[in-house]
């Protein structure tokens, strides 16, 4: 029998979709405003899911305490209050789109898990606008 555990948690940071290759404006008439030369912010909510079998012993999926000390360290620390283009390492040659930021944290996270069980995060960029990685 399968379960799903969940941690929500939140990270604010700025950043400017760019693609270095093709002219100014082309990235001004693609991006829009999200190619601000400047940045621009987000408030992101995170939603990290975690699914697999209960152990039997423990009665646990994951320890929730270790899922939230991963998610601080991998997720809150690296992001929150970073301008992503300029302090993140990971996005120094990626794009930072949704789905990029989404496929980062997924891969930070996969490397702290046991590989039986299964990985999705859902990324918020706005209350409206949203993407879902599991890996696939």
């Amino acid at each position: 029998m399968e379960i799903s555990v969940s941690r929500k948690t939140h990270f604010n940071a700025a950043h400017r979709l760019n693609v270095a290759h093709w002219s100014e404006e082309k990235n001004k008439t693609f991006f829009g405003p999200c190619n601000n030369a400047n940045y621009h912010g987000h408030n992101y909510d995170l939603i990290v899911t975690v699914t697999g079998e209960i152990d039997l012993e423990t009665g646990y999926l994951i320890d929730m305490k270790y899922l939230k000390d991963i998610v601080k360290e991998d997720v809150e620390d690296r992001f929150d209050h970073k301008n992503l283009n300029l302090d993140v390492e990971d996005f120094k040659t990626l794009n930072p789109t949704a789905e990029n930021i989404a496929i980062v944290i997924w891969q930070l996270l996969r490397k702290r898990l046991e590989n039986k069980l299964k990985l999705k995060v859902i990324l918020y960029e706005t209350e409206r606008n949203f993407v879902e990685y599991n890996g696939n």
